[in-house]
């Protein structure tokens, strides 16, 4: 299998959906990159991300119960696939790798 490529957004979605474990949906996955990044995320995009990481096999969606709160409507949940791990653990590798020798440079103040 073709390694998969991650762009940055990807890859903070993928690692707030791997911290959510399984309440992952849209609401939570969104304000946790944005604590977390300290950068707004805007709904459109973040939603475009989902579906894209689905199709690229890093993500699998399920659909939760209707609730009264959301007018019976139901919360889409996703968690991250095998697949997932991989492209993470491939993107952390390549990151990491590129920092690597530049730590006096990156700690100054």
């Amino acid at each position: 299998m073709a390694a998969i490529y991650l762009g940055e957004f990807e890859y903070a979605v993928l690692l707030a959906t791997l911290h959510l474990d399984q309440e992952g949906y849209a609401v939570p996955i969104r304000e946790l990159i944005e604590a977390r990044t300290g950068r707004p995320v805007a709904r459109g995009a973040l939603y475009t991300a989902l579906d894209r990481l689905e199709g690229k096999g890093c993500l699998r969606s399920r659909m939760g119960d209707s609730t009264d709160e959301r007018g019976g409507k139901a919360r889409r949940y996703f968690t991250v696939t095998a697949s997932g791990l991989k492209a993470i653990r491939a993107t952390h590798g390549a990151l990491a790798s590129m920092a690597r020798g530049l730590e006096t440079i990156l700690e100054r103040s």
